[in-house]
């Protein structure tokens, strides 16, 4: 594995764990109030698109990373629509 390898794969997952705090959060209180449904759904379309972008040019640290964050992000928006 080169080092840009390496890089992107470390990139890819910190950027995916970003939002476990909220999740860990979320899960715990299961409050959501303070969120913005819209910027959960706009979040979750750039993951989704990036996603897409990583499988077309066959590169897997951007499709794990966007992959992981997506389904973060998406448990986060079933949350808010959940418990408002």
């Amino acid at each position: 594995m080169n080092i840009e390898t390496i890089i992107g794969f470390m990139a890819a997952l910190l950027s995916a764990i970003s939002m476990a705090p909220q999740v860990v959060k979320i899960y715990r209180t299961k409050k959501t109030s303070d969120l913005s449904l819209g910027a959960f759904g706009t979040l979750a379309t750039g993951l989704f698109l990036w996603l897409v972008y990583g499988l077309l040019i066959h590169s897997l640290p951007v499709v794990v990373g966007n992959g992981i964050g997506f389904t973060i992000t998406t448990y986060i928006i079933i949350m808010k629509i959940r418990h408002g």
